[in-house]
This record gives C-alpha cells, structure tokens and sequence, in this order.
C-alpha cells in the first residue's frame, strides 16, 4: 500500500473536552471549523469529515450551515466551498462516527488522536506515514476542541501524535491550523528529512 490509498478519516471532537480550568465540557460549534477544515480535508483527499457534537441545538446548526451552502444561495455562489462541505457529516458520540466508517469500509477505523500534550505512547509522524503502509486501515485522525480531548478518550487510541511544535515557546494553534499542518505532514509529499517528534529546544537543553 502506498499513502494515496489511504483511508483516512478525520473527526473533530466537542465532547468530553476540557477546559481552561481542565472541567469536562461540550464546547461551541465554530463556523470557521467547519468551513477550513472541510478544505483541508479535500484538499489532502481525506475519505470524511466529522463534526461530533453530543448536543442537538449544535447539530441543528451545523445542519443549517450546511443546508445554506450545499442547497441555498451559497452552493450556487461558491460551488468550490460546496465540493468541501460534501465531506462533512455531524455526529452525536465517537462510536457513532466509528460505525459510520465500518459500514462504509466493512472494518472499524483504527483511531490516532492529537494533542498539546505529550504522553508516553506518543509516536512521530514520519512514523504514522509509515504505520499508513504497513498497516491496514481504515484510520480516523481525531482532533479537540477547548483545552484537549479527556485523556481517558486519548488513552484509548491505537496511536497518539506527538504535539505541533513551532520555533517558539507559544503552544497554542488554532484547531484548524493543527489540522491543515498535521494532515500535510501525514499526507503531503516527503520533502522533509527525519521526524517531526522532538521539538529544537527540547533537543538543545539535551546537549
């Protein structure tokens, strides 16, 4: 297998979250999210994008969103934003996501979950790249939202991805530019040499 036959899923998770003060919550649908990340996600050709939100009043408005720009006005406007939102589909929990890609591929999806956070089991992305090949799939790549997934739904996944790390001391990217950056990096052409695993002050104070 090679990386262009890759069944990879993405999902983007607004409960169980933490927040500021490391509480369990829901947090709010962002239109931005919906809209860049489904861009993101076409454009690294990615199988589907799920918006899972336990709460019906944040479904009912992801639906309108996308009721707007698949059927109303804003489909016949911007066609290009249409083909991405296609990719789109809101779920209410994890599992249900999971058992919308097992009826689709016929296997459940091996989950990879992001963080800020560094755990013990965290593996590079040169690493998943080739975890891709070796490995059958399907894969669902799953992103939170407010201050991080509960770590007890990060514990559970088969593989968990080392944090983006910039040149600075600042960790605290958008959800959307995580997603953009990470799928590049799982997805995009090999252009770099070695690992994204260990960020350039951590190798320096080892020294």
């Amino acid at each position: 297998m090679n990386l262009q036959d890759v069944r990879l899923y993405i999902g983007l998770v607004h409960y169980p979250v933490y927040n500021k003060r490391m509480q369990v919550i829901a947090t709010s649908v962002t239109n931005l999210d919906l809209h860049d990340i489904s861009r993101s996600a076409t454009t690294y050709d990615v199988a589907g994008y799920f918006v899972i939100h336990p709460h019906q009043a944040q479904q009912r408005l992801v639906g309108e969103i996308l009721r707007y720009w698949m059927e109303g006005y804003g489909a016949e406007y911007n066609p290009d934003r249409r083909e991405a939102l296609e990719r789109l589909k809101v779920t209410a929990t994890l599992e249900e996501a999971m058992a919308v890609i097992e009826e689709k591929e016929g296997r459940r999806p091996k989950i990879i979950t992001t963080d800020a956070r560094t755990y013990d089991n965290s593996v590079g992305y040169r690493q998943m790249r080739e975890r891709f090949v070796a490995e059958e799939g399907p894969w669902l790549l799953l992103f939170g939202t407010g201050f991080g997934m509960e770590r007890e739904m990060m514990l559970q996944a088969d593989y968990i991805l080392y944090p983006v790390w910039g040149r600075g001391s600042y960790n605290h990217l958008s959800v959307r530019a995580a997603a953009a950056i990470i799928l590049d990096r799982l997805l995009g052409e090999p252009w770099f040499e070695g690992d994204f695993c260990v960020p350039c002050s951590a190798t320096e104070s080892s020294e």
